[in-house]
């Protein structure tokens, strides 16, 4: 099961810093996506890894803390849910012109 793990990394004020935090989270298996905020400091990461892990690895980069450790929230079932209500719209909207191509074969 993915779980997302928000980390502070102290030292992470730059883009350099910034940089080696993303290649240091990303050497770990597992990792599916990796966010980074360089005005909060928080490196937000992704998948299905062992958070000790992540921090361990970052540790190598600076002080890092734990904000959050949690269940990865399911986008694609809200994409789903999206992309029904759109098709629906679109449904409505061809079923007027439906009737209206009949009309016009009447005449």
């Amino acid at each position: 099961m993915a779980q997302k793990v928000v980390l502070k990394v102290m030292t992470m004020t730059d883009e350099k810093t910034k940089q080696k935090a993303i290649e240091a989270a990303a050497d770990i298996y597992g990792v599916d996506s990796i966010a980074a905020d360089l005005k909060d400091q928080k490196l937000t990461v992704v998948g299905s890894m062992d958070a000790v892990a992540i921090v361990k690895k970052l540790k190598k980069v600076g002080k890092v803390d734990i904000i959050s450790v949690g269940p990865a929230k399911e986008e694609k079932k809200e994409e789903k849910k999206e992309e029904k209500k759109d098709e629906k719209k679109d449904e409505k909207k061809e079923e007027p012109k439906k009737e209206e191509a009949k009309k016009d074969e009447k005449k």
